[in-house]
């Protein structure tokens, strides 16, 4: 069966078809019902004219609601007054289930929007949405399987973080502590030493308080690990697969990303390499602007604004402080106050996509780093033990879907980015 998609594209003008959806909108005029269906494609007007199909089949058009499933059966005419300049000439109409009343009308509140969120996603925004995160995530594997990576898939529950305590979601396992995961990264170095080159997406966890258009509390990371490599080579695939999927985008949903906001052509020139600046330098940047940084702290979201403003491609900042960074990453050899660990930050307010390093093999800086931290390196033994047995220089990183999702649809918040957000405010529907 043919989809409203097929229609669309010209595929088949003259011919008699059948096609399946839902009701996106209705409108009776005299003896005729026009009827706009939509499915998982796209949407496309069927026109019901009375005395060409069965009473039945016009009264049942006429009656349903938006919402209502149907089956529509005609020959596909172009029509410059129609929807995308095709429309169905009904000669059969089947309602399978009328609708009741669709509770989303125009102009509701987002909190409205995300309480009937089950339905919400039936919406074209939504699905448009989608559509593209489907080629992001088709591009993001494909990129890392065409380089020789190998998929893996690390635990969800685990029992320490990687990131830090103050972001863990804290569970009971059977009467002991566990948590939920932040990062495959602990678990990529152990396999990493096994594979060589290795690669996940899947579902992150981060009991992060903050509210704000970029952050949820359960979202998918694409995370890389490399043997043999540094942070120059973990670059370039962040480069390389951020733009994969730029460009897959730009080739498979073009109207998609042109109803959002963006355009191909902005997408196709996302290639690499990125504009790259070491940390002390960007203090210098942001310090032109009138933007004062104590050295050692973290990037915000508005010195990220400044770094990336006018620029259409991210931007990648390296060798960030070493007292702002996570235990596993690796000291500058040629300055020790830095770590070898890099971001990728998009502009239009979405910040950070990419966070990576090169690790630290020397297992006595490993561990004085995890005490330093507040940890006890007994709970990390296992982890350790990746430097007692054949350690060997390895860099990697984790790339948030929905942020970058978020960017290259040019949405105001990442909610949008995922069919069913969790945020500190939020974990139903």
């Amino acid at each position: 069966m043919p989809s409203i998609a097929d229609v669309l594209a010209g595929k088949l003008t003259g011919r008699e078809v059948e096609l399946r959806g839902w009701i996106y909108r209705t409108r009776t005029v005299g003896g005729k019902v026009f009827v706009v269906m939509r499915d998982a494609t796209g949407v496309l007007q069927v026109t019901i004219t009375k005395g060409e199909v069965r009473p039945e089949a016009f009264e049942a058009a006429a009656k349903a609601l938006i919402e209502s499933s149907v089956q529509a059966k005609g020959t596909i005419v172009q029509d410059k007054r129609a929807p995308g300049g095709v429309e169905v000439r009904a000669k059969d109409f089947t309602v399978v289930q009328f609708a009741e009343k669709y509770p989303i009308t125009e102009d509701q509140s987002e909190e409205f929007l995300l309480d009937v969120r089950h339905l919400w996603v039936r919406s074209q925004r939504m699905t448009q949405i989608f559509r593209v995160r489907h080629s992001v995530l088709g591009a993001v594997h494909a990129y890392f399987r065409d380089k020789g990576f190998w998929q893996v898939d690390p635990p969800m529950i685990t029992p320490a973080g990687s990131e830090g305590g103050s972001t863990l979601f804290e569970m009971d396992y059977f009467g002991r502590k566990a948590y939920l995961t932040q990062s495959w990264q602990l678990y990529a170095e152990a396999l990493v030493l096994a594979m060589e080159k290795v690669y996940y997406v899947g579902p992150s966890f981060r009991a992060e308080k903050s509210r704000t258009t970029r952050h949820l509390t359960e979202y998918w990371h694409a995370e890389m690990e490399e043997a043999w490599a540094g942070m120059d080579e973990a670059i370039a695939h962040a480069e390389g697969v951020i733009s994969a999927a730029c460009r897959r985008v730009a080739e498979e949903r073009p109207a998609e990303v042109t109803a959002l906001g963006r355009t191909p052509e902005f997408l196709r020139a996302v290639t690499p390499p990125f504009e790259r600046i070491r940390y002390d330098e960007a203090l210098k940047v942001l310090k032109a602007k009138g933007m004062e940084l104590e050295w050692g702290r973290d990037l915000r979201t508005f010195e990220e604004r400044a770094l990336t403003e006018g620029k259409a491609k991210p931007v990648v900042v390296t060798h960030y402080p070493k007292v702002s960074q996570a235990f596993y990453k690796r000291r500058d050899p040629a300055d020790p106050r830095c770590v070898l660990a890099f971001d990728v930050i998009a502009g239009d307010d979405v910040g950070e996509i990419v966070g990576g390093s090169e690790r630290e093999t020397d297992l006595d800086v490993l561990t004085k780093s995890l005490v330093e931290q507040g940890e006890d390196p007994r709970a990390y033994d296992w982890y350790l033990d990746t430097r007692r047995y054949g350690s060997v220089p390895h860099a990697g990183f984790g790339m948030g879907v929905e942020r970058l999702i978020q960017w290259i649809c040019k949405l105001e918040h990442i909610r949008d980015a995922i069919p069913f957000p969790r945020t500190p405010a939020r974990f139903s529907p």
